[in-house]
């Protein structure tokens, strides 16, 4: 279980906040291991930063120990670790209270940010974020200078997302919203979301045109810069609607009952976070806007180590959106001359050897990847491939999966599996895993 607050300045570029975690591992722990992702090189670089102020576990102070892990040097660490008075057992209850303090930078092209000029800001993996795997323990994976997500999350009760922001601006957030208090005298509001099953939480607050529309039993929230956008809001939500609906379809129903969308002045590409969507202003966005709702379902319901295997989400994403975009030919033959077999399941920090890092990691996990899993499911037939993965994404709701679980999955497609094992996602042999295995609870 979480409970998030956040006190927004009134100018945007800051937030204090308060966070409560109460976590059940099912390992023996000594310690908590929180990631600050905002202080990876590529958010760091333009002034942002997490920095965690107080902690205490079950009742009691303790003096966290705060590692860089990949972060810039003489910036706040990713690595944030809160001892124990005594270890405990697998199965025992903690509660974490801790309080932390947002920097937002202008000119970020990620995932946290302000915008001065059209009073936007938009943070997303902006919090402490318990870092635990179950079966694995604590992912401690360093942050590389890659443009891309290396998070691991499991998935937790969000009891409260509570944002106070001037009242002059709007707020989207993760999860289904409340009705909003107001106070006059301070000037400001409460805005506060809950949500039963997320990975993380995404907010933008600020002046914003906003729209809303039903599809198919999920509600669609949208927000842009009032100043306006190159694709009309209404247009944003076409897309939105009929990438949704061909996903449906392909996948299996939308995780989430809300869904809501931001598209930031800034930003060049997206970015997903569980129910919540960051978009660039750009001028076409459909091929995207499928990708980044696939992630709905590829890390947000099925969720992975994004640092230690980022094909799971990215390469599962571009997959489902060339299908439904119908740009669904593999081009295996081509991504294979190119020397892209055998490299799909690299970690981010074989991506970050590269000279340039964060294009490598394009070509090599979303078009590779992609195409190699376009082909497993030419090789293994369309419609066996299409029930496998629908069976995948079933069989490992709300956990954490390896690459294994793949293998599992599509175990009666041999030739499939072997499009995977010559791809290099799928290496070594196979490993035991029992799906529906139980996840430890927050």
């Amino acid at each position: 279980m979480v409970e998030l607050a956040f006190n927004v300045s009134d100018d945007l570029r800051s937030a204090t906040g308060r966070e409560s975690v109460t976590f059940v591992p099912d390992l023996a722990i000594c310690e908590l291991v929180f990631r600050a992702w905002p202080n990876k090189p590529a958010t760091a670089r333009t002034g942002n930063s997490l920095v965690v102020t107080s902690v205490s576990v079950d009742g009691s102070t303790v003096t966290p120990q705060v590692r860089s892990a990949g972060a810039p040097a003489h910036r706040a660490g990713t690595l944030v670790e809160a001892p124990l008075a005594a270890c405990v057992d697998a199965g025992a209850k903690v509660t974490a209270e801790l309080t932390f303090r947002l920097v937002l930078g202008s000119g970020t092209d990620e995932r946290v940010g302000v915008a001065p000029k059209e009073q936007i800001a938009w943070f997303a993996t902006a919090f402490p974020l318990l870092a635990w795997e179950p079966g694995r323990g604590w992912a401690t994976d360093a942050a590389v200078d890659v443009t891309g997500e290396m998070a691991t999350s499991e998935v937790f009760d969000l009891r409260s997302l509570r944002v106070k922001a001037p009242s002059r601006y709007q707020v989207l957030a993760t999860g289904s919203a409340w009705p909003v208090a107001s106070d006059p005298a301070s000037g400001t509001s409460m805005h506060t979301f809950t949500a039963s099953a997320v990975r993380d939480v995404g907010v933008t607050v600020g002046r914003l045109q906003t729209l809303q529309r039903e599809v198919g039993g999920v509600r669609l929230h949208l927000g842009a810069p009032r100043t306006g956008t190159k694709v009309p809001l209404e247009k944003w939500a076409d897309h939105a609607e009929q990438s949704l609906r061909r996903l449906t379809a392909l996948l299996g129903p939308v995780p989430y009952p809300d869904l809501w969308i931001s598209v930031l002045p800034g930003v060049a590409d997206g970015v997903e976070v569980p129910g919540a969507l960051q978009f660039g202003d750009l001028s076409d966005p459909e091929g995207l806007v499928s990708h980044e709702i696939a992630h709905l379902w590829f890390y947000g319901l099925v969720g992975n180590n994004q640092a230690r295997d980022p094909w799971l989400d990215e390469a599962f994403a571009s997959y489902a959106q060339r299908i439904v975009d119908g740009q669904d030919s593999s081009e295996w033959d081509e991504h294979i001359s190119h020397s892209a077999a055998g490299r799909v399941g690299q970690p981010m920090s074989y991506w970050a050897r590269h000279l340039d890092a964060s294009q490598a990691y394009v070509q090599g996990v979303y078009e590779a990847g992609g195409s190699a899993l376009l082909e497993a499911r030419r090789r293994g037939g369309k419609r066996e491939f299409d029930e496998a993965v629908r069976a995948y994404l079933r069989d490992n709701a709300h956990q954490i999966v390896v690459p294994a679980d793949v293998r599992i999955a599509l175990s009666r497609l041999p030739d499939a599996v072997q499009v995977l094992e010559d791809a290099g996602a799928l290496p070594g042999a196979p490993a035991l895993h029992v799906p529906g295995r139980p996840e430890s609870a927050r």
